[in-house]
């Protein structure tokens, strides 16, 4: 294993174990870290969406075992999610003609999807207070919340199509204002339910467009999957006070510098 390989084991250990002990930080962490090792934008954006299906698909089935999934929920959330990663898909591969103009919407897609990501992460706890104070005012029918949902999955399709981020820290915040009265670890195990079928599909459809790298994904998956396993063993170790800020402010410069 040459010295880039084997870069590429110790990116996928630390996105893990932060991940594990977080529940946060994986897309929007991955792609940029990819970027930084020279991956071009629509190879790293495709590469992580495969890394993400793959290293989510444990949770699922861990989640399920729990009975923390709203398969309901997760349904609606699909049916709008799943039409828009292929719209956004389309869209991508009618410039991909022009490799330069391809990348460089994904890397301003990118870039403000981190800073709305750093935004989420820091004020996560003060929205979910405010839904669950308020979320009786509000109240929509069930049609208009499935609607709700739909339109939901619709926003985090285009952008996880676009930039590989969304599904995580953005969904569940989506969610828990949508269903503010949802247990925390269903809504958790439903925005990952979700997040497997959305981040396979656009991974997929990122593959046979030419965006991705095999043996990049290989390396990834070799230091993450031990890294998520040692990260949840450390869960609460390190005050969520402490590290929620810290990731935020390194998601918001990188989200910055892509961005502007």
């Amino acid at each position: 294993m040459d010295v880039g390989n084997f870069g590429f084991v110790v990116a996928g250990l630390v996105v893990g174990f932060i991940v594990g002990m977080t529940g946060v930080g994986g897309g929007s962490l991955m792609t940029p870290i990819l970027l930084w090792f020279g991956i071009n934008p629509a190879t790293a954006v495709g590469t992580d969406l495969l890394y993400a299906a793959i290293t989510k698909s444990g949770g699922v089935l861990v989640h399920q075992k729990n009975r923390n999934i709203d398969w309901r929920i997760t349904g609606w959330l699909t049916l709008g999610s799943v039409p828009a990663v292929a719209l956004t898909l389309w869209f991508l591969k009618n410039l991909d003609t022009d490799p330069q103009a391809l990348n460089a919407v994904i890397k301003q897609g990118l870039g403000f999807v981190l800073l709305l990501t750093a935004l989420a992460i820091v004020f996560k706890k003060k929205l979910m207070a405010f839904a669950q104070r308020h979320g009786s005012d509000y109240q929509p029918s069930p049609g208009g919340l499935n609607g709700l949902t739909v339109v939901t999955g619709v926003i985090l399709g285009t952008m996880v199509a676009l930039t590989s981020i969304g599904a995580g820290a953005l969904g569940t915040v989506a969610l828990f204002i949508l269903y503010p009265f949802l247990a925390t670890k269903r809504l958790v195990g439903t925005e990952i339910a979700h997040a497997v079928p959305l981040t396979l599909v656009a991974g997929l459809g990122h593959a046979s467009m030419g965006n991705m790298d095999w043996h990049l994904l290989g390396f990834l998956l070799m230091g993450s999957l031990p890294g998520i396993w040692i990260g949840s063993h450390m869960t609460g170790r390190i005050s969520d006070e402490i590290l929620r800020p810290c990731l935020a402010v390194m998601l918001f410069s990188i989200g910055y510098k892509l961005a502007f």
